[in-house]
């Protein structure tokens, strides 16, 4: 009996055991289907990859030899751990290959090695002023038509909030103002739109209705074209004039959708006040910038990673003579910082920061860091993280590592941080497949009911 029930329990043992090995492989293989096909290396960078076997790792040499591998395997490891390290030795393009036994090819991946970008850090309190392409639809109304019966006319037509008129009847919508001026030019006959939703464009058709209130045709909807507000610039490339800020998306305010736009424009702000950072309560940078000068540069894209344009004006940072070095997230740490940001009118100030945790990105993603404010001055002015520092640039050890984006509304000395090599991915700068907070509510806001 006893004999028995020791078999059983050897048994039951070796089933546990079996179960955490395939458990673990299963893990790795999941792993090894979800890496990049392409990733970034800077030349003289060192990059270390751990795979299980029975997979290994080869590269397929080119006659440059632009990159080695060294196999450090650990042979006391249970789960028979290969241990590579990537050297970069030059710039150009190879690819490496995972290999199932060392013969079958599971997963290839091409590794790009470049010159280590640098860049200019911003710090700079901007304007931002954007025009939308087409206009956005913020809401849906009902009309009184002049027979004293009431219409929807967008809603029957399929229209939802959220959506952007590009055209109508084929005519490319340039404002708000063009809208009003075709409906009353077309009257009462059927007209077709063009909109975009999600991406996406469809047509539809609608029949105006002739308001009873001011004898206009409208189709029941209060649309949008523009917007404008603060933030901070996050950096210039010189050699193309590229720059990136905010770290997030301009959305809609009313609509919370990333507003596609036409064009834009950032220019000189000046900070006049601060609205303190509290529990449950963002605080908020208060400024002006006026439209008619201080031409910073020009905005052709707005993402949900920052926006991004050409600089039309020479740029300056009172901090640095030369651009410095960006760091890869593999090359950053937990631990002490600082970013670049304007508090008070243009005056640009460093302040200590900590980064308390990194996420490891495989595919571009917000929140990719954790930062807390450390230094006295700011949270003695600001609470910590506010509107409109967004796009601040984080630096640590003399390279930057990414962007202020989003603040902790319930403890707003921490916010999150956004890796600066997905903003050079989004820039056009790098090509990486490793790699929505909204704009402040400011006058510059515009409404038209049609």
């Amino acid at each position: 009996m006893n004999s028995n029930f020791n078999k059983n329990k050897k048994r039951k043992a070796m089933s546990y055991v079996f179960l955490v090995v395939v458990f673990v492989y299963i893990i790795q293989i999941v792993n090894i289907f979800q890496l990049p096909s392409n990733i970034n290396l800077f030349k003289g960078d060192k990059k270390n990859i751990d795979i299980l076997f029975p997979f290994t790792l080869d590269v397929l040499q080119t006659k440059d030899k632009i990159l080695q591998i060294e196999n450090n395997n650990d042979q006391l490891n249970l789960m028979a751990r290969n241990s590579y390290k990537l050297n970069t030795e030059k710039e150009g393009k190879t690819n490496i290959k995972i290999k199932l036994l060392g013969l079958v090819p599971v997963k290839t991946m091409e590794v790009n090695i470049v010159n280590r970008i640098k860049l200019y850090p911003g710090g700079h309190s901007i304007g931002v002023k954007i025009n939308t392409d087409g206009v956005l639809i913020v809401a849906i109304s009902k009309i009184e038509g002049k027979d004293g019966k009431t219409y929807i006319p967008s809603k029957e037509a399929g229209i939802e909030v959220g959506d952007s008129i590009l055209e109508i009847n084929d005519i490319k919508i340039k404002d708000s103002y063009h809208v009003i001026e075709l409906l009353n030019n077309i009257g009462n006959n059927e007209v077709k739109l063009k909109i975009r939703r999600d991406g996406k464009e469809f047509t539809t058709n609608i029949k105006p209705i002739k308001s009873k209130e001011d004898d206009s045709y409208r189709i029941g909807l209060w649309v949008r074209d523009k917007t404008a507000g603060i933030g901070t610039l996050t950096f210039y490339h010189p050699e193309t004039k590229k720059f990136a800020a905010l770290g997030h998306g301009i959305s809609d305010i009313d609509t919370g959708k990333l507003m596609s736009i036409s064009d834009g424009e950032i220019l000189e702000a000046t900070i006049s006040s601060i609205e303190q950072g509290k529990k449950g309560h963002p605080g908020e940078l208060r400024g002006m910038f006026f439209e008619s000068q201080n031409l910073l540069g020009k905005i052709d894209k707005n993402t949900t990673f920052g926006i991004y344009g050409k600089m039309t004006k020479e740029f300056k940072n009172p901090f640095f003579e030369e651009p410095i070095p960006i760091a890869l997230q593999h090359e950053i740490k937990e631990g002490k910082a600082y970013i670049l940001s304007t508090i008070d009118g243009k005056e640009i100030k460093k302040f200590d920061v900590e980064i308390v945790k990194l996420e490891s990105q495989l595919n571009i993603e917000s929140k990719s860091m954790v930062i807390k404010v450390t230094d006295k001055e700011l949270l003695s002015k600001t609470g910590g993280i506010v509107q409109g520092m967004s796009g601040s640039p984080i630096i640590q050890d003399g390279k930057i590592v990414g962007a202020i984006t989003h603040v902790f509304v319930n403890e707003p000395t921490k916010g999150y941080g956004l890796y600066i090599e997905w903003m050079l991915e989004q820039a056009e700068l790098i090509n990486n497949e490793i790699g929505k907070e909204k704009m402040r509510k400011s006058p510059c806001f515009f409404f038209f009911m049609l």
